[in-house]
């Protein structure tokens, strides 16, 4: 806890201002649905969320337990297919921003939601899976990702590529056909790494208050390129702390 805030909330508060007024989100379950939520009940109302069960424009009045939640069909402005959300909408660049969750992440943004370990078929863990990441990661005219940052998630490599960032390098995306702008920004409980504009290499270039470019180095696990003009976030509002935690009041407990 600091000031009033934990390191969560600075993250979301963080991962929310990212979002703007007007603009179509096209929202992953968890840490991204909360910011997203939290952006439409400050300081974007008019920000249209779509989730890919085929709810758009829905304006849950609580967090949703996930993308088939009936919340988010009963305050839709409109109910689809599964198929036109992602044909129509999304494969065509009609989304501005793609927000996601990662349990692994690499220095060019490349997400894995599928198996820690090197074996697929045998894997440490297997995770929940692809779902519709790989193509909001692919088509979304920019990528926000937000994710707990530590050695564990900030890896050297992912064990699998689930959904691709710049791949290894620059000129990836291009080469495969990748209509979207890729990850753009990194949002964690420690502060905002950003793709550089020529590398694509995710770099950090704003602390959370009170943390430490060594505390941000400790928990990655790669040589972490900090920016010249390194900034320090700005500390939550009461009115974002109220908002937030208002809405983590909805989740309804597991039964």
């Amino acid at each position: 806890m600091t000031d009033g805030y934990t390191a969560d909330e600075m993250m979301t508060v963080a991962a929310a201002r990212q979002l703007r007024d007007g603009t179509a989100c096209f929202v992953g379950i968890g840490l991204p649905s909360t910011a997203a939520n939290l952006a439409r009940a400050t300081h974007a109302p008019g920000l249209v969320l779509v989730y890919e069960s085929g709810c758009l424009g829905a304006k849950p009045d609580r967090l949703p337990l996930s993308i088939g939640d009936g919340v988010l069909a009963d305050t839709a402005d409109a109910v689809v297919s599964v198929p036109e959300v992602f044909n129509y909408w999304l494969q065509p660049g009609r989304i501005d921003v793609g927000f996601l969750g990662a349990a692994q992440l690499d220095r060019y943004g490349n997400i894995n939601t599928t198996v820690v370990g090197g074996d697929y078929r045998d894997p440490t863990v297997r995770l929940p899976g692809a779902g519709g990441a790989p193509e909001i990661a692919a088509s979304c005219r920019e990528v926000v990702v937000v994710v707990r940052q530590s050695r564990r998630t900030f890896t050297e490599r992912v064990d699998f590529v689930t959904s691709v960032g710049y791949g290894d390098g620059p000129d990836t995306r291009a080469r495969l056909g990748l209509r979207g702008g890729g990850p753009k920004t990194v949002i964690t409980d420690l502060g905002v790494l950003e793709a550089d504009p020529v590398t694509c290499e995710l770099t950090l270039t704003r602390l959370h208050p009170g943390v430490t470019v060594a505390q941000a180095r400790t928990a990655t696990g790669w040589p972490l390129a900090v920016a010249d003009d390194l900034a320090t976030g700005t500390p939550p509002t009461a009115a974002e702390l109220t908002a937030l935690r208002a809405l983590q009041a909805t989740v309804r407990p597991a039964r």
